[in-house]
This record gives structure tokens, sequence and C-alpha cells, in this order.
């Protein structure tokens, strides 16, 4: 209790409620009858993916210290030279833990947030805490919109996929490939349930958490994800489940 429910420890996860029962989550769970017969959410505006939601600011300061394990984890994938210089571009960064972690770990990443321009504010903050501000960079906008701008050696995408259906992922990709270099590599975060789509129990239950929240989002398997990179030009993908958590890391190179 002393790390996770203390308010002053950087583990703290007693805020998570305010985005896990949020106003549209909540709305999206009561609608989840109707969400099943339409096959997708019953909130308007596009639910959890409408633009500049508060909704993902809550989510950038109340979830960030649950992501801490996993960042440290893909960080920890990395075999590039501590003082290698490249550069990141950490889409829907939402609380930027991810980058910001790849950032300390390596001083020469330079890291490139890309989010709605209220959600950057929370992962500026955090950059600036983790003293990393001076090589974290804002890219404010719509991912499927904005200019990524070219030369990434590595790509984050933690937990953004599994909102949109396989056609927009796949165009989202693509978007991505043409951001990288030649060697580059795409590290992608998601909820991978088995083939059975069944199990494990907390990857294949998030499914029904993007029906009630998204028009068109999923847990995707590995052979899903892969097929989608693999129309985006990344023929090699690899499958790497980060045990006891439910979270899933894929590694994609051209």
């Amino acid at each position: 209790s002393s790390v996770f429910l203390n308010r002053h420890s950087p583990a703290f996860l007693g805020d998570m409620h305010l985005f896990l029962m949020s106003d549209i989550q909540m709305r999206g769970f009561a609608g989840l009858t109707q969400a099943v017969r339409q096959g997708g959410t019953v909130i308007t505006e596009e639910g959890s993916v409408a633009p500049e939601s508060d909704m993902w600011v809550k989510f950038a300061r109340s979830m960030a210290s649950m992501m801490g394990p996993p960042a440290q984890m893909m960080a920890a994938r990395l075999d590039h030279a501590p003082d290698r210089k490249f550069k990141v571009l950490d889409i829907a960064a939402g609380h930027g833990i991810y980058g910001i972690t790849i950032a300390q770990k390596f001083p020469g990443a330079e890291v490139y947030a890309l989010d709605w321009a209220n959600v950057l504010t929370v992962a500026t903050e955090n950059a600036e805490k983790a003293g990393v501000a001076d090589r974290h960079h804002l890219i404010p906008g719509d991912a499927m919109k904005v200019d990524f701008g070219e030369g990434y050696d590595l790509v984050l995408l933690t937990n953004f996929l599994h909102h949109f259906d396989a056609e927009t992922c796949v165009a989202l990709l693509k978007k991505i490939s043409r951001s990288l270099t030649a060697d580059g590599q795409v590290m992608t975060l998601e909820f991978v349930p088995n083939d059975d789509r069944v199990s494990p129990p907390a990857e294949a239950m998030f499914s029904l958490v993007m029906l009630a929240a998204t028009p068109s989002g999923d847990a995707y398997t590995f052979a899903a994800l892969r097929a989608m990179a693999q129309a985006a030009g990344f023929s090699r993908n690899e499958h790497i489940p980060f045990t006891p958590m439910p979270m899933h890391l894929i590694i994609s190179r051209k």
C-alpha cells in the first residue's frame, strides 16, 4: 500500500478511477447492449477518439504510473549504444512516459511526442520532471493527418491501434513506414488475445472495452496485427508478451 496507495509515491495508482470511470467511459458501458447490436459505441462524437477529448488529459494524468513497468521493458529491448544519436517518434504520446523513459536511458535520443495539444501539456510536465525536456519535442495534432516528418529510427505506437478498424490501422502503418529510416523499427504495444479470442482473459476482455468506447476498435490477435504490418511493408514482426502484464510488444521492421 505504501508503494501504490501513497499519493507521494511515483507508483501511486489511486487516481486511475478518474480515467477508468470518466463520464465518456461510463456512458459507453451504460449503452453496451446497443453497442453490441450496432457493432460500436453509442457515444456521440466518435467516442473515445473525439478530437481534443478531455478524457485523454485525465488518462495522461492518472495512468502514467501504471505505464512505468512496460515503458522500462520496452526501453530494455533497444540495443543501441548509450551514446548513439537517434530520432524517436512517440505517437499518441499521452503522458509521454514511453518516449521519456527511452530519453532517460539513451542520452542521444531525441523524442518527438505527437498527440492533441491539450494532452501534450501533461507529457511536457513529465519530461521536465524527468530532466529530458531539452530532448522532448512536440507535434500537436491528429496522428492520421499531421505531418510526421522523416528520418525516425524508432516509432513508438503504444495502445493506439486498438481504437481503429484494420483499414485505418494499415493506413497509419504505411504513413509510419514512410517516416522511418531504412533500418528503423516500430514498437507497438497492445492488448493481444490468443487466436481463440477468449484467452488470456484480460486481453480478450479488452475487445469489449473497445466495443463500448469506439466506433470500430478491437483487441487484435498477433496474426491480425502481423497482417496489418505486412500490408504496410513491414516483413519482420516479432511478438513479445510482457507477462504477467496483459500488454504485448510487437517489434516490426521493413
